[in-house]
C-alpha cells in the first residue's frame, strides 16, 4: 500500500481483495460478523444510497452517534463517494450542534435516539421543529437552511427523517458503475474527514484531514505496534474522536486487521469481549484502563490474548501501564501523542520500548514524521534537553480550519510546521516529555477542554460579569474544570444554580466541578489575569475542605 497514492474506498477494495475472507467488522451483541469481502459490498451499498440522496463529492455529512456500526459503515462509505464525513461528540447539546452544523455547512445529519434516552431527537426536534411537518430530505429549517437531510439510525419512523434501510435501499437504485466514476474522481489528498476542536480565542474550528492524512497516520501507527491481518482490535473509544476512527477503525483498515467495537464504554463490556473475541488489542485512555483493572480485581477474564494496543489522550501512570502489562497481558502497550490537527498521532512509543520510556515518555516521531523543540518567542531551534513548544512537520499535518484562514496561519507557519501549542523536551534519541501548554486548554479524563469556549458561554448568564475558566488537579481524570466568576452587583447566585444553567446547554464534561465566587482577580502589573494563581487557591482551598472532610468523618 503506498501512502498518498490511495483513497479510503480504494483501501476498502484493496483489503477485500488481499483478505476477503477475514473478518472485518464485529458486533457479536447486533449478529454483525462481516468479512473484508461483506463490508466492501455493505459500504458499497451506503456508498451509493447516498449518491441515489443526492450527496456529491465534497458535501458535509455529519454523524452523532456513539460506536454503532452505521458509523463504522458510513466512514467508509462516504470514503468512497467522497462525502466529507463531519464527527460530532456524542456530549453535544443543542447550542453546540447548532453551531457545528452551521459552521461546517452541513446539508445532512445522521443521528440515533440518544445516548440514555432520546435525548438526540428531543434536541433536533427543538432545533428544527420544521421535521414534524416536512417530507424526509425536504427540510427548510431557518436556524440551519443548508440542512436538508436528516437520517435516523434506527429502525422506526420519525417525522421528517429517512432511516437508515431507506438509505441502504436507495443504494439498490445506483448501478456499479456509477459508484466507479465517482470513486475514480476522488483524490488522495482531496478533504475527507472533519472533526471540531476548541480553541483557546473563541469556537470551535473544524480540522480539516485528507485521505492521505488519516490513512497515513494510521499505517504508522501500526507499523509501530507490528499490527497484521491477524490482530484483533477492541475499540472502546469513541470514533468521534481520531482516537477511534483513525487510530482504531482506519488502524484496522490498512492492513486487514478485524475491528472489535463498543458501542458504550462499560469496563464488563470490554474485558467480556477481549475474552470472547481473543482480542491481541485494547485502546483506551488512562481512566478506562483503571476502570478495567479495578473490574478484574472483582471478577476472572481471561485476557492472555491479549498483546499490544494504544493508551493516549492523558499522562499514563506508571503503575497503570505496569498493571495494564503483568495483570491484563498486554506486554507491547504503547503509547502516543498528538492532536487533531495532526491526524492526529506525532509520536509513539515502539513495542519493545522499555517500560520506563513507555511511562516517563511520549515515544519518538512516527515514521515520515519529523518534530522538532522551538524557543516559542523566536522559533528557533532548541537543542535536546531545553524545553521550548513541539513543533511536527509531514503527510499528517491537516489541510487547515474549514472557512477560518487566520486561525490556520496561526496554527501552521510558512514553512509548513504545525505549532501544537504543547512544551516539551527532546532528549538525544527523539523521545519527548510533555513539560506543559502554552495554551490554557484542560485536558479531563482525555477530553480536551478550552477555558474560552466555557468562558464564552457563561457571559450568556445575566448575573455574570466576568469569569474565568481554569483545570485543577483530579486524582480521578487528571484535571476538573473550575470557574471563578464575578457577579454582577446586587446579584446572588449558588454553586448549584450555575451548574443547573450549564445543563443540557453545553456538554456534561464541560460543566465546571467547582464554582468560586470572586471579587476580583488576581493580575500583573500590566492587568493580564494570572490564571495559574486561581489555580493555586482553588486547589489550596480544596485541599482544606478535604482535610475538615476527613477530621469531622
Amino acid at each position: 500500500m503506498e501512502v498518498g497514492k490511495i483513497t479510503i474506498g480504494g483501501l476498502v477494495d484493496e483489503m477485500a481483495s488481499r483478505f476477503p475472507g477475514n473478518e472485518a467488522l464485529i458486533y457479536s451483541e447486533r449478529g454483525i460478523r462481516y468479512s473484508y469481502e461483506e463490508f466492501r459490498q455493505v459500504c458499497n451499498r451506503a456508498a451509493k444510497g447516498f449518491i441515489r440522496l443526492g450527496v456529491k463529492k465534497g458535501d458535509k455529512i455529519s454523524i452523532w452517534a456513539n460506536n454503532v456500526p452505521e458509523w463504522v459503515i458510513s466512514q467508509f462509505s462516504t470514503g468512497k463517494m467522497g462525502g466529507v464525513l463531519v464527527t460530532v461528540n456524542t456530549s453535544y447539546r443543542l447550542f453546540e450542534l447548532e453551531y457545528l452544523l452551521k459552521q461546517s455547512d452541513s446539508q445532512t445529519l445522521l443521528l440515533i435516539e440518544g445516548i440514555v434516552g432520546r435525548e438526540y431527537l428531543d434536541i433536533i426536534y427543538k432545533l428544527c421543529p420544521e421535521l414534524n411537518d416536512c417530507a424526509p430530505g425536504e427540510l427548510k429549517s431557518p436556524r440551519l437552511p443548508l440542512l436538508k437531510n436528516v437520517i435516523f439510525l434506527g429502525k422506526d419512523r420519525q417525522p421528517g427523517m429517512f432511516c437508515w434501510d431507506d438509505i441502504m435501499a436507495m443504494g439498490e437504485e445506483v448501478g456499479d458503475d456509477e459508484l466507479k466514476a465517482v470513486e475514480d474522481s476522488l483524490h488522495p489528498d482531496e478533504v475527507i474527514n472533519m472533526q471540531y476542536t476548541s480553541g483557546t480565542t473563541g469556537f470551535p474550528k473544524g480540522v480539516m484531514l485528507t485521505h492521505t492524512n488519516i490513512i497515513g497516520n494510521a499505517y504508522s501507527q501500526a507499523q509501530c505496534m507490528n499490527f497484521s491481518e491477524k490482530d484483533r482490535l477492541c475499540i472502546p473509544v469513541p470514533f468521534f474522536h481520531c482516537f477511534g476512527c483513525v487510530m482504531g477503525t482506519l488502524l484496522c483498515m490498512v492492513v486487514g486487521a478485524t475491528m472489535v467495537p463498543v458501542i458504550s464504554f462499560k469496563p464488563v463490556k470490554v474485558l467480556e469481549l477481549l475474552e470472547k473475541e481473543r482480542c491481541t488489542a485494547v485502546h483506551g485512555v488512562p481512566t478506562m484502563f483503571i476502570a478495567e483493572l479495578e473490574e478484574m480485581s472483582k471478577n476472572n477474564y481471561d485476557t492472555s490474548s491479549l498483546r499490544t494496543g494504544i493508551m493516549a489522550g492523558a499522562p499514563c501512570p506508571i503503575e497503570v501501564m505496569k498493571a495494564v502489562v503483568d495483570k491484563m497481558g498486554a506486554r507491547e502497550i504503547c503509547i502516543t501523542y498528538g492532536q487533531t490537527e495532526s491526524s492526529p498521532g506525532i509520536t509513539m512509543t515502539r513495542t519493545d520500548d522499555p517500560i520506563e520510556l513507555r511511562v516517563s515518555t511520549v515515544g519518538r516521531a512516527l515514521p515520515n514524521v519529523e518534530v522538532k523543540i522551538v524557543e516559542p518567542s523566536t522559533g528557533e531551534t532548541l537543542p535536546p534537553g531545553v524545553q521550548g513548544e513541539l513543533c511536527t512537520r509531514g503527510y499528517h499535518v491537516m489541510n487547515g480550519y474549514y472557512n477560518n484562514n487566520e486561525a490556520t496561519a496561526a496554527a501552521i507557519d510558512s514553512d509548513h510546521w504545525l505549532h501544537t501549542g504543547d512544551l516539551a523536551v527532546m532528549d538525544q534519541n527523539g523521545y519527548c516529555k510533555i513539560t506543559g501548554r502554552l495554551k490554557d486548554m484542560i485536558i479531563r479524563g482525555g477530553e480536551n477542554i478550552y477555558p474560552r469556549e466555557i468562558e464564552e458561554f457563561l457571559y450568556t448568564n445575566p448575573k455574570v460579569k466576568d469569569i474565568q475558566v481554569a483545570g485543577i488537579p483530579s486524582a480521578k481524570y487528571g484535571e476538573e474544570v473550575a470557574a471563578f466568576i464575578q457577579l454582577k452587583e446586587g446579584q446572588t447566585s449558588s454553586e448549584e444554580e450555575l451548574k443547573e444553567y450549564c445543563r443540557d446547554k453545553i456538554s456534561r464534561h464541560k460543566v465546571p466541578a467547582y464554582i468560586f465566587f470572586v471579587d476580583q482577580f488576581p493580575t500583573t502589573a500590566s492587568g493580564k489575569i494570572q490564571k495559574y494563581k486561581l489555580r493555586e487557591q482553588a486547589t489550596e482551598i480544596l485541599g482544606r475542605q478535604k482535610d475538615a472532610q476527613i477530621e469531622y468523618a
